[in-house]
């Protein structure tokens, strides 16, 4: 499993239209941004520290293809990239992340199943 955290408004409206093309950030990059599991946890405090109505989608990295690709970024680690759009319905599961009381992210205990 790889891990894409979005606005879930933008979320929505992607699963009503059958198509994620990501953030704004992810526009201006050129990819989608994903993590590993060991990867989420950091990327979010780093870049979503203290913004509300998040959600984390969890999606299988095979079910996205030959657009994925493992780039090195923070740190030399490689981190999954996606060159293009894909279809929200190939999400494995999609949960809230709500804000803790010092503004941290509540990840899911089952992280990466």
């Amino acid at each position: 499993m790889i891990f894409h955290i979005c606005a879930r408004d933008d979320w929505d409206a992607s699963v009503a239209r059958g198509l994620y093309e990501g953030s704004a950030d992810d526009t201006r990059d050129g990819f989608i941004h994903f993590s590993d599991a060991a990867q989420v946890v950091e990327s979010a405090a780093r870049h979503r520290a203290g913004q509300p109505g998040l959600v984390l989608v969890s999606i299988a990295a095979a079910e996205l293809g030959d657009a994925l690709k493992w780039e090195a970024s923070r740190g030399g680690a490689l981190f999954p990239h996606l060159y293009g759009a894909f279809n929200p319905h190939l999400a494995h599961r999609v949960d809230d992340l709500p804000l803790d009381d010092d503004g941290r992210h509540i990840f899911p205990e089952e992280l990466g199943s």
